[in-house]
């Protein structure tokens, strides 16, 4: 009895899509790897990609709230947080189903990451819906806005370049986090659901902690 298959039939039209992308890809990283800037910058690579990472992004966060304990900065806080969540859950799921292999190999056992699937970029996803936040749900000062924008365009263009993702996966990344950003704007909670909630979770820790003797 003949084994099936376990390879899932892509149909005709996504793999000349998929295959079409690859080439491109591959095309893009030879013509930026002539420039330069770019062989220059390519050893500041890796710290973007740590930079973008979800778990630096997430402890570093909840160390943020737990640092500063300011009611004034809870809603924003909060909020920001609930979409860092549902960023790595929507991209998690998505790589999942879509199980799309990475264009190289990583054998470093000291990366942060990444996981074998490619589409689409957490990184792209993440550093998109982080812009979106920032210059619209809580928007910064516009002297932190061009910088913002240039970490982001520099994130993504750095898992092209290291071969973490193919042009379409940061593509459909971008998308997602900005959808992402809308979809928080959406439901964005108010101060005092926010403030409740901190103090909630901050209740459950201390009593968590308490030891009767």
């Amino acid at each position: 009895m003949a084994k099936r298959s376990e390879k899932r039939e892509v149909p005709m039209l996504l793999r000349k899509i998929l295959a079409s992308d690859a080439y491109l890809t591959k095309l893009f990283i030879n013509t930026m790897d002539n420039f330069m800037p770019f062989r220059q910058v390519k050893v500041h690579y890796k710290m973007l990609e740590v930079s973008c990472h979800g778990v630096p992004w997430i402890a570093s966060w909840l160390a943020f709230v737990w640092l500063l304990n300011s009611s004034s900065l809870y809603q924003m806080q909060v909020n920001f947080m609930i979409g860092l969540l549902l960023d790595i859950v929507v991209v998690a799921l998505i790589k999942a189903l879509t199980r799309r292999r990475r264009p190289a190999f990583n054998d470093d056992p000291f990366a942060m990451g990444p996981d074998k699937f490619s589409f689409p970029s957490g990184h792209a996803s993440r550093s998109m819906y982080v812009v979106y936040f920032f210059f619209n749900l809580w928007p910064v000062n516009w002297i932190f806005r061009l910088p913002m924008l240039a970490w982001m365009v520099c994130v993504c263009l750095s898992r092209v370049l290291l071969e973490r993702h193919y042009l379409l996966d940061i593509l459909a990344g971008v998308f997602l986090g900005f959808v992402e950003g809308f979809f928080i704007g959406l439901i964005y909670l108010d101060h005092d659901t926010c403030v409740s909630l901190v103090s909630w979770i901050s209740d459950e820790k201390l009593e968590g902690g308490e030891y009767h003797v």
